[in-house]
């Protein structure tokens, strides 16, 4: 949302290298409260206002993932989620390619109208059914999810070069991630982000042309432009790829704790006393962490100074079976990983 704003609408300070997410947040919310219209009638007035507040209401969750759930039946349908209002009221069209392909009619009913969680639960619905073509059907929609993992289909991309406008900036919904998305002579782009492209200043644009994600790499004239070192650029989308399976998990974890913890606070709990409960948890788990910390430190040590030479002369006896220990000791640190 921020790059399409930063093409047309926001304005950053000149030489910022670096900004925040709550920056960001900050900028957005001022355009938000911005862009209301000025001309409008009293019912319009209402409904924007009304749309504006359930927008800020979420803005926070900009930061962490919106939730967004597909239909198979269009690149612009989803399932409507209070989230939808961000794009609805900064007027920034949502695409997916997601689709069904209405030629395969198996295919066709077995998915319908449902959203991807719809069809999730109906699948697991139907593997359970007495019903013989009910369980077939599910079989069927398993199978279009597990052929389609990468969440883009041909007719898909068929349909969605054919819907984009021309210069259109829009934003592109896949995989989890949402990609900031162009139509330029014809041909899908989208936005290179990833932090293996950090040092590589005139790759801007990556084409989306086939479903393997396989995109030619272009500046911001749209010329190609291959990365100057591709084993850099490799690692680097590994290590985002890393960063965003460990902050999954690390939203996952957090929102089991909190869900924990929402669960054990009494009612009628005052906000002091709820607030010292809570620092008392994170206190516990600090604590926790460190003495798991101290532990492994403690273990690394034990290692080292069992591993370490004797001193003064030993018989050839008293040699010989210190060999054999020793022997096992270094083939057990090579075997061993510590957890720092």
């Amino acid at each position: 949302i921020e790059n399409i704003l930063l093409f047309s609408q926001i304005k950053l300070p000149p030489m910022m290298e670096i900004i925040t997410a709550e920056q960001l947040m900050e900028y957005l919310g001022d355009y938000i409260l911005d862009a209301k219209p000025k001309e409008i009638s009293e019912i319009q007035r209402l409904n924007y206002e009304q749309n504006m507040s359930d927008a800020m209401a979420i803005l926070h969750k900009l930061q962490t993932g919106l939730d967004v759930n597909v239909k198979f039946t269009g690149v612009r349908v989803f399932e409507y989620t209070p989230e939808c209002i961000v794009f609805d009221l900064l007027d920034i069209p949502l695409y997916h390619g997601w689709l069904v392909d209405p030629q395969v009619a198996d295919i066709v009913k077995a998915v319908g109208n449902c959203s991807y969680n719809q069809l999730v639960e109906k699948i697991i619905s139907c593997k359970q059914s007495d019903n013989s073509e009910l369980v077939s059907e599910g079989f069927v929609a398993e199978q279009f999810l597990n052929n389609t993992a990468t969440q883009l289909t041909y007719h898909g991309l068929c349909e969605l070069t054919s819907a984009v406008q021309e210069g259109e900036l829009c934003v592109f919904f896949r995989n989890n991630h949402f990609s900031t998305m162009t139509k330029y002579k014809g041909q899908l782009y989208l936005l290179v982000t990833d932090q293996g492209f950090l040092t590589e200043e005139k790759v801007v644009w990556e084409s989306l042309h086939n479903v393997d994600g396989d995109g030619n790499f272009c500046d911001s004239e749209f010329h190609l432009r291959p990365p100057s070192d591709p084993e850099t650029v490799y690692r680097g989308q590994q290590d985002q790829i890393d960063q965003d399976y460990l902050m999954a998990l690390s939203l996952q974890q957090e929102q089991q704790n909190q869900e924990i913890n929402w669960e054990q606070i009494p009612e009628g709990i005052s906000d002091l006393e709820l607030a010292k409960k809570l620092q008392e948890e994170e206190d516990r788990r600090a604590s926790q962490y460190y003495q798991e910390q101290e532990q492994a430190a403690a273990q690394v040590q034990q290692v080292q100074g069992a591993a370490s030479p004797a001193s003064g002369r030993q018989s050839g006896s008293n040699e010989r079976k210190r060999k054999e220990p020793r022997e096992k000791e270094k083939e057990k640190e090579k075997n061993s990983c510590v957890l720092l």
